[in-house]
């Protein structure tokens, strides 16, 4: 008889990655979304049925944060979050026979902005402002009431490089001769973006904030072995091992898609292109630094630990691996 695995919020290319994978697997795959196609987030009975009986619910419903903070947005953004973790956590408490492991999204972004030191779940310091706010609230409903009989782990993912992911943006920056590093600078807060917690300080100088990212087979081969590993619950840090920064981030993607310009992008050149593209500085600007611990305490052997062949093998999967890169 083959498992079956709920994936809530499947639309993303993340959820998509995962759904072909355990289909391709033999698994039978339950899809929870605003309108299905399994199963509707306003079908509780369904989604208890959906849960009862699963060998493993993976929850990744939420608003993109790739947008601007507009209050619309905000409110969209923690509502998102917390209405389906809510509803997967009823249809648990609810269910007979409640999965195993359950679990859910969250983000790397809940750390500080750190140029310092890494940020481990053992010694990280959680940050200020509203995406950190949101994603404390989201672990929150999480791991909110008893479930004695499923195991709780918050995937703190770093950003996701994959076909279809943050990547796609910068690799068309690159393409188009603007694939210089983001440069952080002054720049003016208004008081409603300092109370709301949606204005970025500056603080990294010269592209040097810290990018931590992950390949998605590795976020794929994180879940299967937390499934297999008991001991672990609780926050999980989704990230590669070996972080770089900014400015060597868009150095490598110039290099193996073949470009010999890459003009920079100042403070205010993103500001005002943010606006234009209905973004937010912070998504480039932030100093991300953060380190799997856990699995790296645990066993688990990254596929992909170094961002060069991590690029190198989804840019060649779109056909966009520069000839000088592939020998």
């Amino acid at each position: 008889m083959s498992e079956r695995i709920v994936i809530a919020g499947a639309s993303g290319f993340l959820g998509r990655y995962l759904e072909r994978h355990y289909r391709d697997a033999g698994a039978e795959v339950v899809l929870v979304g605003r309108s299905g196609p399994d199963v509707r987030w306003d079908d509780a009975a369904g989604l208890r049925a959906a849960v009862t009986g699963a060998s493993a619910v993976i929850n990744l419903a939420g608003k993109s944060v790739d947008c601007r903070y507009s209050d619309a947005n905000r409110a969209e953004i923690f509502r998102s979050r917390l209405a389906t973790t809510a509803a997967v956590r009823e249809a648990i408490a609810a269910s007979d026979s409640p999965p195993p492991v359950w679990f859910n999204a969250s983000t790397a972004t809940i750390y500080r902005h750190a140029e310092d030191r890494p940020m481990t779940e053992s010694t990280g310091e959680l940050g200020t402002g509203f995406s950190v706010e949101v994603a404390k609230a989201w672990e929150r409903e999480l791991f909110a009431g008893a479930l004695p009989g499923t195991r709780r782990v918050a995937l703190r993912m770093a950003i996701v490089l994959g076909d279809g992911s943050a990547l796609t943006p910068l690799v068309n920056l690159v393409r188009f001769g603007l694939g210089g590093p983001q440069v952080d600078g002054p720049w003016l807060a208004t008081a409603a973006r300092r109370n709301a917690g949606t204005f970025h300080e500056f603080r990294a100088r010269g592209g040097r904030q810290r990018f931590s990212w992950v390949h998605i087979a590795d976020v794929l081969g994180a879940i299967e072995f937390v499934r297999d590993h008991a001991e672990l619950d609780g926050p999980v840090n989704v990230s590669s091992p070996n972080p770089t920064d900014n400015r060597t981030m868009m150095a490598t993607l110039r290099r193996l898609l073949g470009a010999r310009i890459g003009l920079p992008a100042s403070r205010w050149m993103l500001e005002l292109g943010s606006v234009a593209i209905r973004t937010e500085t912070e998504l480039v600007l932030k100093s991300r630094w953060v380190v799997p611990e856990r699995l790296l305490d645990a066993g688990y052997e990254f596929a992909y630990p170094d961002l060069e062949p991590a690029l190198s093998d989804i840019l060649a999967d779109r056909g966009l691996l520069h000839a000088s890169a592939a020998r």
